[in-house]
């Protein structure tokens, strides 16, 4: 790729020039004289963040209300077509009525939603829409209702019906695709594959429908503020669209642009360094997924060994994966360091960030602390779907429990079976119909079991017992909880992957069909040691429900995301080609009876 002149560095070191970039920017100040009258102030979350007066939104006036043209939103151009985005303020109670005025006098080709409603005890943005699919809402003269919901780990997509009525009667309607980010707090950066996903989704609607020749507007993108949020996906989906057509970025260029466009778009340094670590993970990376009909045809392709780096396909991409792999320090996993928890985990070396671990919640002894070493790790439609922890040592049985308990796990998946009597790997359920104590709390009932061909399967009933005095005199009730744990034993101990993959396929599918009988609480996953095997049961079920939502496959992303809190998952080439095994086998074997049933 030919480097453009704003673009320094492509190995993720930024240069003290680009870094300073920011502050060196002088922009010219226009004016904001509409966004600062007495009558509009209150239309404004941020007074800070307001449009300037040359390429506001203006709005068609409404009868008898005095400055009913403004909106705080204004008109920016992209690098390659002007008026290219709308950017706006989330809308609140005062300006929710404007907001869905001007997406249908603007005719938008989406909505792109960077924010969630309510951040860190603060409302970022009311809920604009309805809040379910039976019931319509009315704003002003436009009604809104959902016409289809669909949600994924990072975002949700949501499909508006518009329409406006005459007597009861709809004179005109449209439909509208609304794209929801929902893992962006205000003040932090997300995650650069997570985002480029999203915006993939994005452009394949807009660009859908700017084919079509249809008669359709900006789009309109938001956070709280239509500040810095809005500003950092300008400024990744702009360039991604110049690098489509002319194979350069230009960052710098396209920052001077936003200035003096809207004040406080890419509001800070760390900001403007994830556009370009974003930009850098998509040049890397490039585009790793693919339609699920070529699964067959791309494998043998990645099989073939590249004469000159004598690697194959496979071993490439995990080495890309293995240095993209963020790194912990000890003081982001200080919780499992701390002197009262070091002997809580197998392997000092294998610890949860802070940021990423279950805090334990039920109080069972003074000398219990919040800390189990267990991470969270996204799943293809719901961010934390799995929590992944290791064979509980005897001291930890009471805490791996209240985990279960805790967080409302519907499922426990084994994925070992350890020797008879192992001093290593004590039994933690009831192996027989008699109730087992855990701890000073825990008490678990064995409900019913049934064994199968490589696959056990037990239904337990979790009780807890009180013992905080705070609680009981405050009357507090610990119902008990019912959860089933499916232990696969086709993987003996020291083999890196099982005898029987339709084994373990169909287990994936008991948990599923499972959880789709109860509340699809979180899937436990236990490893012998925390890191092993855990990583290929959460990618490959996240690979196998896009497979079914998307007809794609990406297990390149599947395992990034499933490393992201826990690196030492997918810890080794035979479980990353594993990974793209387990998909084969579940499309050839599964697909179509699974689609059916759904159907």
């Amino acid at each position: 790729m030919p480097r453009p002149p704003h673009f320094w560095e492509i190995n993720g070191l930024i240069t003290d020039q680009v870094m300073h970039a920011m502050t060196a920017i002088k922009v010219e100040s226009h004016a904001c004289r509409h966004a600062q009258k007495k009558t509009n102030l209150h239309k404004n979350q941020n007074q800070k963040v307001t449009p300037y007066d040359y390429n506001r939104v203006v709005l068609q006036t409404v009868d008898r209300e005095p400055d009913s043209d403004y909106i705080n939103a204004s008109y920016i151009d992209s690098i390659l077509k002007p008026n290219a985005y709308i950017v706006t303020q989330g809308p609140t109670e005062d300006t929710v009525v404007s907001f869905w005025r001007m997406i249908w006098q603007e005719r938008a080709a989406a909505i792109v939603m960077l924010t969630k409603t309510f951040d860190f005890i603060k409302v970022m943005c009311v809920q604009y829409w309805p809040p379910n699919k039976e019931k319509d809402e009315t704003y002003g003269d436009i009604s809104v209702g959902i016409v289809q919901e669909e949600e994924l780990a990072n975002f949700h997509i949501r499909t508006f019906r518009l329409y406006k009525t005459e007597k009861d009667v709809v004179v005109e309607e449209r439909f509208l695709l609304q794209f929801h980010y929902t893992q962006w707090h205000s003040h932090t950066c997300p995650f650069s594959n997570a985002l480029l996903e999203f915006r993939r989704r994005v452009r394949a609607v807009v660009g859908r429908r700017l084919a079509s020749n249809c008669a359709t507007g900006p789009m309109v993108v938001h956070c709280n503020d239509g500040g810095g949020r809005s500003g950092v996906y300008l400024a990744i989906d702009a360039n991604l669209e110049l690098a489509e057509e002319e194979d350069c970025f230009d960052v710098f260029g396209y920052l001077k642009k936003l200035r003096q466009s809207r004040k406080g778009l890419i509001e800070n340094e760390e900001q403007y360094k994830f556009v370009y670590d974003t930009l850098e993970e998509h040049v890397v990376c490039g585009i790793s997924w693919f339609p699920v009909s070529d699964l067959s045809q791309r494998l043998k392709q990645k099989s073939q060994r590249d004469p000159v780096t004598k690697l194959n396909e496979y071993q490439k991409e995990y080495q890309q994966i293995c240095k993209q792999t963020p790194r912990f320090t000890i003081g982001d996993c200080a919780g499992g360091h701390r002197g009262d928890n070091r002997e809580k985990n197998r392997d000092v070396l294998v610890v949860p960030p802070d940021n990423f671990r279950p805090y334990l919640t039920s109080f069972q002894g003074n000398s219990f602390t919040d800390y189990i070493n267990a991470v969270f790790v996204d799943g293809y439609t719901k961010p934390r779907e799995y929590i992944v922890t290791e064979w509980p040592l005897v001291r930890t049985q009471g805490e791996f429990w209240s985990l279960v308990y805790d967080y409302e796990c519907a499922a426990v998946v084994v994925l070992c079976v350890p020797p008879k009597n192992s001093q290593q790997y004590p039994p933690f359920w009831p192996e027989g119909r008699h109730s087992k104590k855990y701890g000073p709390v825990f008490t678990i009932d064995h409900v019913s079991h049934n064994h199968y061909t490589n696959i056990k399967t037990w239904i337990f009933r979790i009780n807890k017992k009180i013992v905080s005095l705070t609680e009981l005199m405050a009357g507090v009730k610990a119902p008990p909880k019912t959860v089933q744990l499916f232990q696969l034993t086709c993987w003996p101990m020291g083999h890196k992957v099982p005898s029987s993959t339709n084994s373990l396929v169909e287990l994936m599918n008991m948990v599923e069909r499972w959880r789709q009988r109860t509340d699809y609480g979180p899937v436990c996953v236990v490893s012998p040691d925390g890191r092993s095997r855990a990583g290929v049961y959460c990618a490959a079920n996240a690979c196998i429900e896009q497979v079914i939502q998307h007809g794609e496959v990406d297990v390149f992303q599947a395992v990034k995301t499933v490393r992201r809190h826990r690196p030492q998952l997918v810890e080794n080439m035979t479980e990353y080609k594993y990974c793209y095994d387990l998909v084969l086998h579940y499309v050839l074997h599964y697909l179509n009876k699974d689609m059916n049933e759904k159907k």
